[in-house]
């Protein structure tokens, strides 16, 4: 067992302050291994919403749920979506004696209901699988090359590892998806998800792949939209202000899991990662990942001009802005573009993160942190 300690304190805390909690995140995530540390699966106020006999006890949603008091943990919640105008008016009474935890794969983009039956009621968190924080610096090469899915990442081997995200691939494609009433055929999304692999750190380009599937760029767009809200798909939008370069409008695509991304691109072990030609790219997206779930900025971006300078990462909290720049090479410099971004940005920082040991500054600015010491920060570090 990995404890999760800083996601389990974001829970508590977050369910002191609201009456409700939606933790979000794909599944097989950890989700499930969070709430049962706050309240034991046998006890009647925890629904699982994959079991026959929670199903049943909600026949009648209004009586079962009106009568619990304390903590409510209702798991995959996204089965029943007709259950958050229920749970509005739960909420609304008078000194509620109850208070509930949400467990879904899906995002409220694709839970619509539950945005609009719980809005201003519920604190949503979005978590993925496990940091490096939680597994330790020992073990982020086995953390980058499997990914942060609890049974990938501890599998005994690494074949029976990737056996696993092979499979988590065909039912998250055969069952997961048209449980959330998705109707495209599991093969079509197969292939689009593979070629979004193959895209991974690129800026998405709908007339390319629709041109690639023979399809219109409203369908593909759609298509990536689902990937997006079902926790697969991180598009990191562009951040744009007036300026007077032309900037760059579309999204960066990523593949939010490394070890999913190496099982859609055909790679078992770390020798094959290590000559593969998307390489850079899966340390881009693997350090992006683990710098959101350790900072949790308020919002994040990329940027890129036409001219050909960009910034892999903008975070900012509050009135804070700080760049990050992602190399692979052991000793990164103060390039052309770094210098343009801090000047059009008004960056109060920018980091370059690279899988280095030494920590050393290149002007007032900017800093080359090694990857190792970038993870270990916390949010202080925005000051």
């Amino acid at each position: 067992m990995i404890p999760r300690a800083r996601l389990l304190t974001r829970v508590t805390s977050a369910l002191r302050r609201s009456p409700a909690v939606s933790l979000l995140g794909p599944r097989q995530s950890g989700k499930t291994t969070i709430a049962r540390a706050l309240l034991a699966p046998d006890s009647e106020n925890y629904f699982d919403l994959e079991r026959p006999t929670s199903l049943r006890r909600l026949d009648d949603p209004e009586t079962s749920l009106s009568e619990l008091r304390g903590l409510v943990v209702i798991d995959e919640v996204q089965r029943r979506p007709e259950l958050f105008a229920i749970l509005r008016v739960l909420i609304d009474r008078p000194r509620s004696p109850a208070r509930f935890l949400l467990l879904g794969s899906a995002s409220p983009a694709l839970l619509r209901q539950s945005a609009e039956s719980l809005a201003g009621r519920i604190e949503v968190i979005e978590t993925a699988g496990f940091t490096v924080e939680e597994v330790g610096q020992d073990h982020a090469a086995r953390l980058w090359l499997r990914g942060g899915f609890p049974r990938s990442f501890l599998a005994t081997s690494e074949p029976r590892s990737y056996t696993w995200r092979e499979e988590f691939i065909r039912t998250f494609l055969e069952q997961d998806l048209p449980q959330l009433g998705i109707r495209i055929p599991s093969p079509q999304l197969q292939r689009f998800w593979t070629m979004l692999a193959h895209y991974h750190g690129q800026i998405w380009n709908a007339a390319e792949l629709a041109a690639s599937f023979g399809l219109s760029q409203p369908t593909v767009r759609s298509y990536l939209d689902l990937m997006t809200s079902a926790y697969m798909i991180r598009q990191l939008q562009p951040w744009h202000e007036n300026l007077s370069k032309r900037q760059v409008k579309a999204p960066k695509i990523y593949v939010r899991d490394s070890g999913l991304l190496h099982s859609l691109l055909g790679l078992r072990t770390r020798r094959d990662l290590l000559s593969h030609p998307k390489l850079g790219a899966s340390w881009e997206g693997y350090v992006i990942e683990q710098l959101l779930q350790a900072f949790q900025p308020d919002q994040a971006y990329f940027w890129a001009t036409h001219q050909g300078a960009e910034l892999d990462v903008l975070m900012l909290r509050g009135s804070r802005r700080v760049g990050v720049e992602i190399k692979r090479g052991d000793a990164p410099s103060l390039t052309a573009s770094i210098r343009i971004a801090l000047d059009d940005l008004r960056l109060h920082k920018l980091w370059i993160i690279y899988p280095g040991q030494q920590r050393y500054n290149l002007n007032e600015k900017v800093t080359a942190i090694p990857f190792d010491e970038a993870i270990a920060m916390k949010g202080t570090d925005f000051l």
